[in-house]
């Protein structure tokens, strides 16, 4: 399998991390947001699932699930989004992915978010099982969201948020207005350098 690969260099050091990812996918782009945030530099390591390089006998010994994102970090190989986000807030405690207010925290940590806004396979449900999944995640937000999903600081609530949000923008052009927490929640995320940083045309296995 042949892989584009890109050393994304930030502010922060650290070990070898690897992310095996594609460019449009939004579980992986979650995953890319995440390591941004926390100032993580990695390896990028494409594997396109449209000419079906997740089938690989490489990626296979990665993942036999054959799905991206993975994330290598030495000898720990983790794979599915979710846990690779818990992962990083284990082990690279620094810029924290969950607030400290243990109300505040659960709500972060909810699977909701995972289930109502992927995986990427949910795309296919259309436009109105979106605007359902996104009616009730305004619900869901409307006495927390601040700036951002849950007060004024980005954390794991709006890393699954702001990629699912403009996937859906640009699959289904969602009207946002009848979504005001979640717009503007997506809208702080936008202006992040580390989010315009994990955007798929930015990875270096995008298709021009």
């Amino acid at each position: 399998m042949e892989h584009k690969s890109q050393q994304r260099d930030l502010a922060t050091s650290s070990p070898n991390l690897v992310l095996y990812s594609y460019w449009q996918s939004s579980c992986a782009w979650r995953v890319r947001f995440a390591l941004n945030l926390k100032g993580l530099s990695y390896e990028y390591k494409a594997v396109n699932l449209a000419k079906g390089e997740q089938f690989s006998p490489e990626f296979e010994r990665l993942n036999p699930l054959h799905f991206v994102p993975v994330l290598v970090d030495g000898d720990v190989v983790v794979s599915d989004s979710y846990a690779i986000l818990l992962y990083l807030e284990e082990k690279y405690p620094q810029k924290a992915l969950l607030p400290d207010d243990p109300q505040r925290r659960a709500l972060n940590l909810q699977k909701y978010f995972e289930e109502k806004m992927g995986p990427d396979e949910a795309l296919l449900w259309g436009q109105s099982c979106v605007e359902k999944g996104f009616l009730a995640l305004e619900r869901l937000l409307k006495d927390f969201a601040g700036r951002y999903a849950t007060g004024e600081a980005v954390f794991m609530a709006d890393v699954f948020l702001a990629p699912q949000i403009a996937v859906a923008l640009m699959r289904f052009k969602i009207d946002m207005s009848k979504f005001p927490t979640l717009g503007r929640i997506y809208e702080s995320c936008k202006g992040l350098p580390e989010f315009v940083g994990s955007l798929p045309q930015s990875q270096p296995d995008a298709e021009q």
